[in-house]
């Protein structure tokens, strides 16, 4: 029972009003510490993979990742995500591999970094529907380019993103825009643009309405309010790893990530899907770099992994309970992939 789609499972979250963190992943510690949070909380939960991570880890590798971990938690269900899929081909390999959701950002050309126009968008979208749904695969789609309202930039991450100065009009999703996109592709669930973007550098002071545009989240679940939305790059990035891992060596400057309680209201607007990556990564790094300086003749990988999958732990726990997704796992039923495919 442990698979289920990304459709499935933000429906259910929709019911009950609730979002599920999508925590980004690309080898074994980070899978063991996402799931044993999962485990701890009674959490369904969303790994996702974007290309970079499938090409890190190889996508045979991955797929029997994902196959192990859901061997060792049959209890809990699993959405398995495309992370800003490029091409058609793409999302098709993903499918092949056993992703039971797969991502379309037809924001941004196939090279993943020039801006893409409405209509090459909702055709490239539209082509990844048609194919995903006839597999019972899920779809997001994203309208509106990722990057800070504060520099007018896109961000770069694993390669995908927008490296060009950026309109105020393409880093903001507009609601009406919206409105067409959903019923013009059919996709089951909508990245919004509003001030987010990947990476530790978010924000440079505590971010308020001129920079996190929650209000543009807010106007498209008033016109889309049985759209399941989705925030990306909403790692809160925790003042504490940052100052962890200064101490032991580090050099992250000054920094501001999305606050939950921005989340928290998200979510009492419909965003059921909340990207995380960047926090997992800050955990992880600052628990080696305390362990291999408190320890300098250390050299078993194991012995500073371990602390560093239990710092993700945390990380995902405190998400986990902060969506209200914890103790959800128990209440949700997953249909199987052909079931879905007859509903699409």
């Amino acid at each position: 029972m442990a698979r289920i789609t990304l459709r499935q499972l933000l429906d259910h979250a929709a019911a009950h009003d609730y979002a599920v963190p999508a925590f980004n992943m690309s080898n074994m510690e980070q899978g063991l510490a996402i799931m044993a949070a999962a485990d701890a909380t009674g959490s369904p939960v969303i790994l996702q993979a974007s290309r970079g991570a499938r090409a890190y880890a190889n996508d045979v590798v991955l797929a029997k990742l994902i196959d192990a971990l859901v061997d060792i938690y049959p209890h809990i269900p699993v959405c398995m995500h495309l992370d800003h899929g490029n091409t058609l081909a793409t999302c098709v390999t993903a499918i092949q591999h056993g992703f039971t959701s797969v991502m379309m950002d037809g924001s941004l050309m196939e090279d993943g970094t020039t801006p893409a126009d409405y209509a090459y968008n909702v055709r490239v979208t539209r082509s990844v529907v048609e194919v995903a749904h006839a597999a019972g695969v899920s779809v997001e789609g994203e309208l509106g380019v990722l990057g800070s309202l504060e520099t007018g930039m896109g961000d770069q991450e694993d390669g995908h993103g927008a490296t060009e100065k950026l309109s105020h009009a393409q880093l903001l999703t507009d609601p009406e825009e919206a409105e067409r996109f959903v019923a013009e592709t059919g996709v089951d669930a909508l990245a919004v643009a509003m001030g987010t973007s990947h990476g530790a550098y978010k924000f440079t002071r505590q971010p308020d309405g001129d920079v996190l545009a929650m209000d543009v989240i807010e106007a498209i679940h008033s016109r889309l309010p049985d759209t399941h939305l989705v925030m990306h790059g909403s790692s809160s990035v925790p003042e504490a790893l940052r100052l962890l891992i200064n101490e032991y060596g580090g050099d992250i400057r000054p920094t501001w990530g999305v606050p939950l309680e921005e989340i928290r209201r998200g979510i009492r607007h419909g965003v059921r899907k909340v990207n995380i990556d960047t926090d997992l990564r800050l955990a992880a790094t600052s628990a080696i770099r305390r362990t291999l300086v408190s320890a300098p003749s250390e050299f078993d990988p194991r012995k500073y992994l371990k602390p560093a999958m239990d710092s993700m732990k945390a990380q995902c726990v405190e998400k986990f309970e902060a969506f209200g997704t914890a103790g959800q796992a128990e209440r949700i039923r997953a249909r199987p992939l052909r079931e879905m495919a007859r509903a699409y």
